[in-house]
């Protein structure tokens, strides 16, 4: 039996939500200082991109984006869950998880833009072969 493929997809909902705790135990003291009279009523977290600064909002951004492409991940797992998936699979989504997870690292802290474009492509390209071998254990 290959390795459970369920659980890298359980370690990445398991980050997600530490991401969403980074986010808030950053944006809490940031808004404390920046104080309520220039929030307008009913802001949201896109209202904030100029109220506080930009290391602050980084982690916002890492936790939308955690919750955008991610989907077609879990949709990939679920997918091979229920049609047959090898141990070739198991790795693809071991590899996904651990570079969304050092994307999330290093957006949320560094933040230069070459090396997260090169940690988006290569894990964008592993979960295109994941999606790709779903498609075809449905065939």
């Amino acid at each position: 039996m290959p390795a459970n493929i369920l659980t890298p997809a359980a370690v990445l909902v398991v980050w997600t939500i530490a991401m969403c705790i980074w986010m808030a135990a950053t944006r809490g003291p940031a808004l404390g200082k920046l104080g309520t009279d220039k929030l307008k009523h009913g802001a949201r977290g896109q209202d904030l991109e100029d109220l506080i600064p930009s290391e602050v909002n980084w982690k916002a951004h890492n936790y939308a984006h955690l919750l955008e492409q991610p989907t077609i991940f879990y949709a990939a797992v679920f997918i091979l869950v229920l049609s047959g998936y090898g141990p070739v699979e198991a790795l693809l989504a071991w590899v996904y998880v651990v570079l969304r997870i050092v994307h999330s690292v290093w957006q949320a802290t560094v933040n230069s833009q070459p090396m997260r474009a090169i940690l988006f492509l290569v894990s964008t390209i592993a979960l295109g072969i994941l999606a790709v071998q779903a498609l075809l254990a449905t065939l």
